[in-house]
């Protein structure tokens, strides 16, 4: 998956080229799509900047072999992102969850 072909999808589901966010909460990650858009005046980065973000985070999604995981949630859902709520999509590593998180000390 591209930057681009995530960015299809959002704009599918959602009519927005949202934001998506990678976080790591109590141990496990999620991909947030946030309540910010592309099409905003507002919204903090250019197009290109933009894709380039969002090359990183399906590099990331290929690596972890989540793009599916991706794919399914997003087209399952109801939920949709609004202001202060971001749609979080949980990312299951298996067996190599620990090659990617480390615990804090």
């Amino acid at each position: 998956m591209t930057g681009q072909e995530l960015q299809q999808l959002l704009l599918a589901k959602w009519g927005h080229s949202y934001d998506v966010r990678l976080r790591r909460i109590k141990g496990r990650i999620f991909v947030q799509v946030m309540w910010k858009y592309l099409e905003q005046v507002s919204f903090p980065m250019s197009e290109q900047e933009y894709l380039e973000h969002l090359n990183a985070i399906t590099s990331y999604l290929e690596a972890w072999g989540g793009v599916e995981q991706v794919k399914t949630y997003i087209y399952r859902t109801r939920e949709r992102p609004r202001l202060g709520k971001p749609v979080s999509i949980p990312i299951d590593l298996g067996d190599r969850a620990s090659e990617w998180i480390l615990d804090e000390t």
